[in-house]
């Protein structure tokens, strides 16, 4: 059987009408999602309604949130009194959604410059790869809410690209030092933005190991290191001098997480991917709890803490069915990233050697942190979405490979990516099937002491609950 054939032009048109479907939905959910409903809600709105009156950094026991890196909220509490100076107080947080969506659709540029650049004549891949991000779930649901994952994804794939540009070759000075600001940047959103540093540095000392350029790598380094410290290092040398720690752990007001299930963390959480995956993707399901990749696989490619869809049976339905299409999504990951990391072998400190440290840092991070933090909310596959990058790449490289395969198998992938879409599309897009009023899969053990608690509400006052919450809605 012959191979699929897509002209050019129809690739274009293709392009488009995903690129326009994800900009839709994502300005729709930037308007109907309840702002209190999401991730750490509670806290982050409530650091930036502290914004508005003051522009003291906060004491990190003062609030959920205090402890957290700066730069998101300074910016969105910025950008919220800039609104306020114009009159669009009713606007706040629908203007905060909507920003942050349009920041997260520049991540969708950021891949597919990426892989325009590696593979400049196939439009296909170039489609497939922005399509990926598009209507990656996690991406989609994370983008309206009040928080830094988004941000950080963007930051973080700008670096990627930056550093990548000229590789095998190293970057200009002038370019090094705005790849170190973007870094900076990361550091000061979050302090797992350290990860995009140490993949990039490695990524350049392995080039000199393979060309003898050592005095030239190094500089790069030192540079890249000494804007990344300047930019965003200042805030953890304040928490050194003023409380005695660079970042904050374990503070007491934080302890309520504490009591969460399952509380320990083995090997064997780390091996098993039970078939509740599938069957009844929530977190709190007691298979699920002892996943930690079959939880994180259930907030990736769907809404496994429920923060964004309802509990409902329909919900999980849809759940089991997008899990088990983004199978193939998945699979091709790992494949591109098995080629990629042969190509890492033979041509140390190139692209691939970037974008495949940056996939085992981040990884080996997400394993240090659950191990260390052993609770479910701490399974989140928006702590991943700073792997955007490569997984767009190496994903669209695998599935484009398929695509164009003779027989029934490339018709079968096809097939599977459009249902994939389709299914997405319809359920993450809030209104037509599902609509979000429930507070999650775990807030009912949460909020029990808190139920006199009013939500938030988008007025120009920017309504906070009047007791500050003592236990989080995620963890941090």
């Amino acid at each position: 059987m012959a191979a699929i054939q897509i002209s050019a032009r129809t690739l274009r048109w293709l392009g488009g009408l995903l690129l326009l479907t994800g900009i839709g939905i994502r300005v729709n959910n930037a308007l109907r999602f309840r702002a209190e409903l999401g991730f750490d809600a509670a806290g982050n709105l409530e650091y930036l309604h502290y914004l508005q009156s003051s522009w003291a950094l906060p004491s990190p026991e003062s609030m959920w949130s205090a402890s957290h890196p700066p730069f998101f909220y300074y910016a969105a509490g910025g950008f919220w009194r800039g609104l306020r100076a114009i009159g669009l107080d009713d606007w706040l947080l629908p203007a905060l959604a909507l920003t942050f969506s349009a920041l997260g659709l520049l991540v969708v540029a950021a891949a597919v410059a990426m892989v325009r650049r590696i593979d400049p004549e196939d439009v296909l891949r170039r489609a497939v790869a922005g399509g990926l991000i598009l209507f990656l779930p996690v991406h989609i649901y994370m983008s309206p809410m009040v928080g830094e994952e988004v941000l950080l994804s963007l930051l973080v794939s700008l670096v990627l690209v930056g550093a990548a540009w000229r590789m095998p070759q190293l970057p200009r000075p002038g370019e090094t030092v705005l790849i170190g600001l973007l870094c900076g940047l990361a550091v000061l959103t979050k302090l797992s933005g350290i990860l995009v540093v140490l993949a990039v540095g490695a990524t350049w000392l392995l080039a000199a190991w393979r060309t003898g350029a050592w005095r030239t790598a190094l500089f790069r380094c030192a540079l890249m290191a000494g804007v990344t410290l300047v930019v965003g290092g200042w805030f953890y040398l304040h928490n050194w001098q003023s409380y005695g720690y660079f970042y904050p752990q374990d503070l007491a007001i934080h302890q309520k997480m504490f009591e969460l299930p399952p509380g320990v963390r083995g090997v064997l959480d780390y091996l098993r991917i039970p078939l509740a995956t599938w069957t009844d993707p929530q977190l709190l399901n007691p298979d699920l709890l002892r996943s930690v990749w079959g939880s994180t696989y259930a907030t990736v490619y769907f809404d496994g803490h429920r923060h964004f869809l309802p509990n409902s049976v329909g919900a999980s339905r849809l759940g089991g069915a997008i899990l088990a299409f983004a199978l193939v999504p998945t699979v091709a990951f790992f494949v591109g990233l098995i080629r990629g990391m042969g190509r890492a072998v033979a041509e140390p400190g190139g692209r691939d050697t970037l974008l495949v440290a940056m996939v085992g840092i981040s990884v080996a991070g997400y394993v240090a942190f659950t191990w260390s933090n052993p609770w479910f909310v701490t399974l989140k596959g928006s702590y991943l979405l700073v792997l955007c990058l490569p997984f767009a790449v190496y994903a669209s490289e695998a599935l484009v490979a398929w695509v164009r395969g003779p027989g029934l198998g490339a018709r079968a992938i096809v097939a599977a990516l459009v249902a994939l879409v389709i299914l997405v599309a319809a359920g993450f897009t809030l209104g037509p099937i599902f609509d979000k009023r429930d507070r999650g899969v775990h807030k009912a053990r949460q909020v029990s002491s808190h139920q006199g608690l009013q939500p938030f509400e988008r007025t120009a006052s920017v309504r906070l609950p009047e007791a500050r919450l003592s236990q989080p809605t995620q963890a941090t």
